[in-house]
């Protein structure tokens, strides 16, 4: 009874942590424009994420836009991308093989080993999607932080961490969490 629990604990926060991933992943607040000096009266939010940019003004009005060329974006973006979206695929695919497992452990006791299989692929591709996840959201974390202390990048460039990231650690940690539990059994 307890190992049916668990499982099912498991595949929720799995289940979150799959919802977290997609959400950091169309996210655009990966990077926000930093106020910093004396200027607190600020008109304009620059939002920038994996897929557009976006600009709030005053909080009334919201526009974004699509990059124009992927051929044009820095390499780090790239891979960044592929990343997230491997990690979204990912987290489908081992959210959909803990469902096998917990649904074939609660309906049949015949063969355990059958059934363990799709749990501990399930755990340990959510443990992968986990660090997937956690590359893309903590580099860019490393470059705003570094670019934000550099003197030498003017201070209209100088960005903060966004609501993205912040998601992306959540789901990072769930996914984690789910693997554990997953290959506990």
């Amino acid at each position: 009874m307890a190992c049916g629990v668990l499982q099912i604990t498991g595949l929720i926060i799995g289940g979150a942590g799959m919802i977290g991933t997609l959400a950091a992943t169309v996210m655009p607040q990966w990077k926000v424009s930093a106020h910093i000096d004396s200027n607190i009266v600020v008109f304009e939010t620059t939002w920038e994420g994996l897929w557009m940019d976006c600009i709030s003004h005053m909080g009334i009005r919201l526009q974004c836009k699509f990059y124009d060329s992927v051929l044009a974006l820095p390499p780090p973006l790239e891979v960044f991308r592929a990343l997230m979206c491997v990690a979204v695929i990912l987290s489908i695919i081992s959210f959909l093989l803990a469902i096998v497992g917990v649904n074939y452990t609660h309906r049949t006791k015949e063969d355990p080993g059958a059934i363990s299989i799709f749990i501990l692929a399930a755990g340990i591709a959510f443990l992968l999607t986990g660090i997937l996840v956690l590359i893309p959201v903590s580099w860019t974390a490393g470059i705003i932080i570094h670019d934000f202390y550099d003197p030498k990048v003017p201070t209209p460039l100088k960005r903060e961490l966004g609501a993205a990231l912040y998601v992306g650690w959540a789901s990072t940690a769930l996914l984690i969490a789910a693997g554990a539990m997953y290959c506990s059994f």
